[in-house]
């Protein structure tokens, strides 16, 4: 389902996305009892101008009836930072207006499977604690090849790693540089603000 949005999206003038997979949990009992109550979500991330990102939910929550009980939900987040892609040139001159100060922001990078551990190297080394690794697969408008005319999506690994404010400029130059993510192909970085943060130490 979540190459399903991403395609629909595509045609709504999103640039691309990345799926991964998520799980959920039923509140049925009996399920529940026979140990049955996992269920695997799939987990669409895109990221667009406001204005079409906000045009593409609507048309999203109109085509795949958000609305109605277990067909997903959908939600946006303010990007303060994207690097490595060329398809979103309106973040090239950011600024951060009517976003207030956070103490901690999350720092997502997307690159290709088996450098997730080299993002994760790159940001211990400028302060990070760590990261967590998510398996992905996802694709831009020109990376989906074809097999057998079938649509083949590259597999990909996404890094997330919170950190505190002041450590993520270092962070993200350390991974830019090592990863050398202003090269096409290489992966994208984007920042987004934490409004509150559970477990960090």
């Amino acid at each position: 389902m979540g190459s399903k949005v991403v395609k629909s999206a595509k045609q709504k003038g999103v640039s691309g996305g990345t799926v991964f997979l998520g799980k959920g949990t039923s509140r049925n009992h009996l399920l529940k009892l026979l140990d049955l109550s996992d269920i695997k979500k799939e987990i669409a991330l895109m990221i667009g101008e406001k204005t079409v990102a906000n045009n593409a939910l609507i048309a999203l929550d109109k085509e795949f009836r958000f609305d109605k009980p277990h067909h997903g939900i959908a939600f946006s987040v303010p990007v303060s930072g994207l690097f490595g892609t060329r398809n979103c040139s309106y973040y090239n001159n950011m600024e951060n207006r009517g976003v207030k100060n956070t103490m901690h922001k999350a720092i997502f990078v997307i690159v290709d499977k088996g450098k997730a551990e080299s993002v994760i190297d790159a940001a211990i080394k400028a302060g990070s604690r760590g990261g967590t690794i998510i398996n992905s697969r996802g694709s831009g408008i020109h990376e989906t090849s074809r097999l057998f005319s079938m649509e083949i999506e590259p597999e990909r690994e996404i890094v997330l790693i919170v950190a505190e404010t002041s450590k993520v400029e270092p962070i993200t130059t350390s991974i830019r540089s090592e990863l050398k993510l202003d090269d096409p192909g290489n992966g994208i970085l984007f920042i987004i603000d934490v409004n509150e943060t559970y477990g960090l130490y």
